[in-house]
């Protein structure tokens, strides 16, 4: 956000104040403080990124807001759609705006895809396959803690489905999930789960406990699309999808199509900032990231229900 043209860095705020100077210092931040509560109350300061623990999004969101501040928060911007129902009142009644931090839905390489596909280059959409992991096992990190919100559905589970929504442009309407549980941890550490589309259909697994890897794909009645690093896309080199009208089986016929070196968190805080300065929509509505968590919360339910549920 330093390096956006519309963003400006002035304060930082940590528990500890110096770890929170400490970070300040080296970051080239102007203010520090030592509580979240100290920055809200600081009249020169907009808006707030909260990047907390999942468990403390709501609530330290529903106070930003009461200070006045917009608030640009970290996916998932709750632990379930009620919670994060609460912020439509909020928001109605401080008029700030509150945007979940899906920056990938800001990438040249995502819009690309989406043009991509409206355009007809693969035909008809009808199904969409998505893979996100990485191994934690660290029982200390806030990702392993279910009181927190840990656990690779709220994590990264939640990327394939925003992305699956974004592209489809409708929302799934039912779901089916299947969990398995780290014994003594108490996280979800492998989840995969299939969203049924008006039109098609959404399948993922995502993982906390598997090597490394990543990759997204669309698959259409005349070809399919490819992203090769869909979520984590690099900052220091460009970026490409692989379009393939299927024509062979070893695709040879697929074509990469590279996008320049670019970040995509610049170019989120940079469109939030904008969108704030010039009163103008942002790029997630609040009410699409409650749609967000009420498939979460379905792919929940199926996964102890061992059944389809509707989304609600």
């Amino acid at each position: 956000m330093q390096r956006g043209q519309w963003s400006e860095v002035s304060a930082i705020a940590s528990r500890d104040l110096s770890r929170a100077q400490e970070v300040a210092k080296g970051l080239g931040v102007p203010k520090a403080y030592g509580s979240y509560a100290e920055l809200l109350a600081d009249s020169q300061i907009e808006a707030i990124y909260n990047p907390l623990p999942n468990h403390l999004h709501v609530p330290w969101t529903i106070k930003a807001a009461e200070a006045r501040k917009h608030v640009l928060c970290e996916k998932p911007i709750a632990l379930n759609a009620i919670e994060a129902r609460s912020l439509l009142e909020v928001r109605d009644r401080t008029k700030v705006r509150i945007q979940e931090a899906f920056m990938v839905r800001t990438h040249p390489q995502w819009l690309a895809t989406r043009d991509l596909i409206r355009g007809d280059r693969i035909g008809q959409l009808k199904t969409i396959n998505g893979f996100f992991s990485y191994y934690n096992a660290d029982p200390g990190n806030i990702r392993n803690k279910p009181e927190m919100g840990g656990g690779a559905l709220f994590d990264i589970g939640c990327y394939p489905i925003t992305m699956s929504r974004f592209i489809f442009g409708v929302e799934p309407t039912r779901v089916l999930g299947l969990i398995e549980r780290d014994k003594e941890l108490g996280i979800d550490q492998l989840t995969t789960a299939i969203l049924e589309f008006p039109s098609g259909q959404s399948t993922f697994t995502c993982s906390t406990q598997l090597a490394p890897y990543q990759r997204m794909t669309f698959f259409g009645t005349k070809g399919r699309i490819e992203l090769p690093i869909p979520f984590n896309a690099p900052n220091d080199r460009p970026t490409t999808i692989i379009v393939d009208d299927g024509s062979s089986l070893f695709g040879t016929s697929a074509e990469t199509i590279e996008f320049p070196v670019c970040d995509q968190y610049t170019i989120q805080g940079d469109l939030f900032s904008k969108a704030v300065l010039e009163n103008k929509e942002q790029g997630i509505p609040l009410e699409d990231s409650i749609n967000n968590m009420a498939v979460i919360d379905a792919v929940f339910r199926s996964a102890a229900t061992g059944q389809w549920e509707e989304i609600d």
